[in-house]
């Protein structure tokens, strides 16, 4: 980051830093979180909020109803994070985060998990990537270790030998020049690669992927499959390739071993989210990838139990 990047006032005064996350959060003006009443008005708290609503009448906060509810961190902690999140290409650490704030290793520890919650997204009304006319490459790969030593085929069954030892799996699906999301799977069964694809993928899709048995009858439904072999040096076919998928992989494996270097396998989804996050907003200014991320923890919560 470049020597000014924390010169803003909203990094060390705590109503400047009110002010900016209220703006992110209600660009369109500020709205109770309980009931969804607009204009509600300021008490003679600083930063206190009353819904001027008969039924509702609660007080709240910016920080109500999203992951910082309930935070005894500062506001001005809080903008360093998210800033240092949305701007990290290969993420932050919380020791980072920790040096920079001069805070405590848990409040940073905690701070840093929860603004990747903010990040991470999905969920039953998240629409299927691609459509008619796109493109969508999917691919899998092996990072870290696990506590279970077991290998499972892709049929199910066991490696006779130990092929890929105490690897986590991770599936990811990649929408040329759109989005991109990831899977922590306890193991890259075709059964469970093929349920991953099947509900966030449409079927109007053309999926590319490498010669893995894994997504053998995609064709089937799609509306076409096309494969590289890499086995027998093949990478690219014209327009046939898992190389945007690949590239996601290199960023991903780059941060998890050059920033967080360690990472326990109850965390990795959140560490997937965070990389999914960045990619996706990829073509968003640092600061519009902030006030995205700020919004995204909108009616999430994570207690420090939950992240230990």
């Amino acid at each position: 980051m470049g020597k000014n990047t924390f010169a803003s006032k909203h990094f060390h005064d705590e109503a400047a830093a009110r002010a900016w996350f209220e703006a992110a959060r209600w660009p369109e003006g500020v709205n109770c979180p309980k009931c969804g009443t607009l204009e509600p008005y300021k008490t003679k708290k600083p930063g206190v909020y009353r819904c001027k609503a008969k039924e509702c009448r609660k007080d709240f906060t910016v920080q109500t109803g999203t992951v910082m509810e309930r935070s005894h961190a500062k506001l001005t902690q809080w903008a360093v994070a998210f800033t240092m999140a949305a701007a990290g290409k290969k993420g932050f650490s919380a020791h980072q985060l920790h040096r920079q704030l001069g805070c405590q290793y848990n409040t940073a520890w905690f701070l840093h998990h929860r603004v990747m919650e903010a990040m991470r997204r999905g969920g039953l009304n998240t629409p299927p990537m691609g459509g008619e006319g796109k493109t969508v490459e999917v691919d899998e790969t092996y990072i870290g270790n696990t506590r279970d030593a077991r290998v499972i085929r892709t049929n199910g069954q066991p490696y006779l030998k130990r092929r890929k030892p105490r690897k986590r799996a991770i599936v990811t699906l990649v929408e040329r020049g759109g989005e991109a999301r990831s899977f922590h799977v306890p193991h890259a069964t075709k059964e469970a690669v093929t349920a991953i694809v099947n509900a966030n993928i449409a079927r109007e899709t053309t999926l590319y992927t490498d010669e893995s048995r894994l997504y053998t009858g995609s064709e089937e439904r799609f509306a076409a499959h096309e494969t590289v072999k890499h086995s027998a040096r093949e990478y690219a076919r014209g327009a046939v390739h898992t190389n945007t998928v690949e590239g996601f992989f290199s960023i991903f494996k780059r941060g998890m071993r050059g920033v967080y270097q360690h990472c326990a396998e109850k965390h990795l989804h959140r560490y997937v989210a965070e990389f999914d996050f960045r990619y996706s907003t990829r073509t968003l200014s640092d600061d519009k990838r902030t006030a995205l991320a700020i919004r995204g923890g909108e009616g999430k919560r994570l207690t420090y139990h939950q992240t230990h």
